[in-house]
């Protein structure tokens, strides 16, 4: 067995099409040993790929687009898609069958302050016709401060990513209203990045066999098996949690069939960091994105 060095930069089962490479032995039938770890604070996945401490990594394609600003060209490339549509969703307090972006504003909601969330969540707003100045949105620190601080009271609406809303409603604290997903349609939200030179390996051919057959698992396979099989890498998440978290993903059809990163998806990302200002112009789809690795 070949040890692949495997990262995420988020952990949850919107990440499921690459954890199940591992929950179902993918890897495994690949002669890959798989030793997968999360981002430490203060660390980007991408700097792992660039200090040589991991092969693959989750991050997003935005990440190229910030080396390419800076005036520089990614070593790096993003040959896959993890997620083709934003993950994230508006809880609130109460059930809300009429729910409408619109009922935001004026409202304190606790928004994920990190660049890629917040610039979807501000494009998803956009798109609902909601000026995103007119919600008092809080910055309540990290995603466990932000849960911690909905918990105790704080804000009318939060906006995270499952499973915790879903979290919220199986413990009577808030209630899924909205997915900015849906808002914002298609995109290049998530995908699995390498070195240019590591594309090039029979390790990344071989990965590439193990996530393809992945990929056709979690939109083939019932939401409750994919559940038991990833039960183990979310031991503090209800079962029943977990089963609706990954149903309501293969649902929303961010895990669509093809693998590949689509010029449409990566133009989609474009326009979203252009209209939250992170990004002054944009930049062509090759410098960023590659190729799967041949089989």
């Amino acid at each position: 067995m070949t040890q692949i060095r495997i990262e995420f930069s988020r952990f949850s089962a919107f990440y499921s099409p690459l954890i199940g490479t591992i929950a179902a032995g993918f890897l495994e039938e690949e002669g890959l040993e798989p030793e997968y770890r999360v981002s430490p604070p203060g660390k980007s996945a991408i700097a792992s790929l660039l200090d040589g401490t991991s092969d693959v990594v989750q991050s997003a394609p935005a990440q190229g687009f910030l080396v390419l600003e800076r005036g520089g060209k990614p070593d790096f490339a993003h040959f896959a898609q993890i997620n083709e549509m934003d993950g994230f969703l508006i809880a609130a307090r109460e059930p809300d069958s009429d729910f409408s972006w619109s009922k935001l504003a004026g409202e304190k909601v606790l928004v994920d302050h990190f660049g890629q969330p917040l610039a979807m969540f501000k494009y998803a707003c956009h798109k609902s016709g909601l000026d995103y100045a007119a919600i008092d949105a809080v910055d309540a620190g990290d995603v466990d401060s932000m849960d911690v601080a909905f918990r105790a009271g704080e804000g009318a609406y939060i906006h995270q990513q499952g499973p915790a809303p879903q979290q919220l409603e199986h413990d009577g604290v808030g209630h899924v209203v909205a997915s900015v997903g849906a808002a914002i349609g298609p995109c290049a939200f998530s995908s699995l990045a390498g070195m240019r030179d590591w594309l090039e390996t029979d390790m990344a051919a071989a990965f590439m066999r193990a996530y393809r057959k992945s990929r056709a698992w979690v939109n083939d396979t019932p939401a409750a098996e994919i559940a038991r099989a990833e039960k183990e890498f979310f031991p503090d998440i209800h079962t029943t949690v977990l089963i609706d978290t990954i149903a309501f993903y293969q649902g929303l059809g961010c895990w669509t069939p093809h693998v590949e990163i689509t010029p449409e998806a990566y133009e989609a990302t474009q326009d979203v960091f252009l209209h939250a200002g992170l990004i002054t112009r944009k930049h062509p789809y090759e410098e960023v994105v590659s190729p799967p690795p041949s089989a």
